[in-house]
């Protein structure tokens, strides 16, 4: 299974180190794999200097594509991290 959503980094520090390591700690919970885009450049979820390349900052839109059994699963679980502005903010 494939799904691909766009979400928008809402928190004020953007897509920092913070960050982008409950996404890679979040996606060892699944059994897919995870895709990042900005713009032109796509990365690998599994890493946390790869997220970092994007440079994300708060309003940046980031396009989501998870590949695998519980892609579902795993794309509520992500679009609920950048809903709650990944613990910050609160």
């Amino acid at each position: 299974m494939e799904i691909e959503r766009e979400l928008i980094i809402n928190n004020s520090l953007g897509l920092h180190a913070r960050a982008a390591a409950k996404i890679v700690e979040l996606g060892k919970l699944f059994n897919s794999r995870l895709y990042l885009k900005k713009e032109n450049k796509e990365v690998n979820g599994e890493g946390i200097l790869s997220i970092l390349t994007l440079a994300g900052t708060k309003g940046t839109i980031v396009q989501v594509r998870i590949i695998g059994e519980d892609a579902e699963s795993f794309m509520q679980a992500l679009e609920d991290l950048f809903m709650n502005k990944f613990g910050e903010d609160l």
